[in-house]
């Protein structure tokens, strides 16, 4: 019995400090999503400033012309999946929707822990590279995958590129979110509404090549910076429940232990008393 009630008591020890641990990684998933949603405000306000710009460049350049159709280029896609574990279904979600389709596009993949899964399925990504850490990082990464897909571009291997990325909102399970980032649909940037055209020191075609990537930057940076606050919040979830269930089992490990001690007392108290009485038995009636 007291070797039970000591199993007992090491396995609730063991649980509560497994609880510390869940509560520390939901503590930093929700700082570095808080962090994340922080620099969108700043990513979004420089894609907007970009988007004024480009609306004022676009009647000064000429004409674009068009794909050269000897070429056959094809899609690339850029995925952002889950950097690391303990983040539920997070990937899964992600390939689930883009489906088949995988198999026919130029594959580019952030998150380890997604190119783990990516291997599992049989998917060759053609690029891969690491989630930072950290938000502040996600500007680097915007650059990394710039410089692939030029790469790729200037091949002539593709000539169109979506971002699929996870999207959070409270009150709602997170989505995954589908964007055509290339070609550039330039009637969808705003256009101003007074006559005045800019001053430009540079030519107006390079000046809107310059500028309009500097826009797929920016829209790469809002991919992942939302992508990074999706993973964190599906952490921070996914370690609010097993907390809960640290919690269940706590109540019925000490209930167990309750009962367990309550059991060795009653063994005791029933031992003192039959040695009592036996004692007395021993001792004869003349005592």
């Amino acid at each position: 019995m007291t070797e039970r009630f000591a199993e007992i008591s090491a396995r609730i020890a063991d649980m509560r400090q497994l609880g510390v641990i869940v509560n520390a990684m939901r503590g930093i998933a929700a700082a570095r999503a808080q962090q994340a949603r922080n620099q969108l405000a700043a990513v979004d306000s420089y894609a907007a400033t970009l988007a004024a710009a480009i609306g004022r460049i676009v009647a000064l350049a000429p004409p674009a012309q068009p794909a050269d159709a000897r070429h056959a280029a094809g899609k690339a896609l850029v995925v952002f999946g889950a950097e690391q574990g303990f983040a539920g279904a997070f990937s899964e979600r992600v390939f689930e929707t883009i489906g088949a389709e995988l198999g026919g596009c130029e594959l580019f993949l952030v998150g380890t822990r997604a190119s783990t899964l990516a291997a599992e399925r049989g998917l060759n990504p053609v690029w891969t590279d690491m989630m930072p850490s950290h938000s502040l990082g996600v500007p680097r990464l915007a650059e990394h995958i710039t410089e692939a897909l030029y790469r790729r571009m200037a091949s002539t291997v593709i000539d169109s590129i979506e971002v699929v990325f996870s999207l959070w909102q409270p009150g709602r399970s997170i989505q995954v979110i589908r964007r055509s980032i290339l070609p550039l649909d330039l009637s969808a940037y705003p256009h101003p509404a007074e006559t005045n055209l800019p001053i430009l020191n540079l030519d107006p075609e390079a000046l809107l090549r310059e500028l309009t990537a500097g826009d797929l930057h920016a829209q790469l940076c809002h991919a992942a910076l939302h992508a990074f606050a999706a993973e964190n919040e599906a952490r921070m979830e996914a370690m609010a429940a097993a907390h809960r269930q640290i919690e269940r089992q706590l109540t019925a490990l000490e209930a167990t232990q309750r009962q367990v001690r309550q059991e060795e007392i009653t063994a005791e108290i029933i031992e003192l008393a039959a040695g009592e009485t036996a004692s007395r038995f021993a001792e004869g009636p003349d005592r």
